[in-house]
């Protein structure tokens, strides 16, 4: 099954290898993304409709703020990625400050 689910993916799995290794580093890091979707998915998931578009925008902003409170450990080696992405992508997509 392994084999099979590899070979049909072949083409996405083959574009992410073209990267230099702290480029794949930084997307396969998901922990964080998936810290994220599940305090966005715990302020939503007890109510069952919105009064609006704006009532769940403005929730999750705050849950998205609160959360950046807690981001307190940078991404290991994240300067040789901002590097990388910098010389792949040019610096008018990857913004130094």
């Amino acid at each position: 099954m392994i084999y099979k689910s590899w070979d049909h993916h072949w083409v996405d799995l083959s574009g992410f290898y073209k990267y230099p290794p702290e480029i794949r580093r930084a997307i396969y890091t998901t922990n964080a993304v998936e810290s994220l979707n599940y305090q966005l998915r715990q302020v939503t998931k007890n109510r069952s409709s919105f009064s609006t578009d704006d009532a769940i925008l403005k929730i999750l902003y705050l849950a998205i703020r609160n959360a950046s409170k807690r981001w307190t450990m940078p991404i290991r080696d994240w300067g040789a990625a901002l590097n990388q992405f910098a010389i792949e992508f040019g610096n008018e997509r990857v913004p130094f400050k």
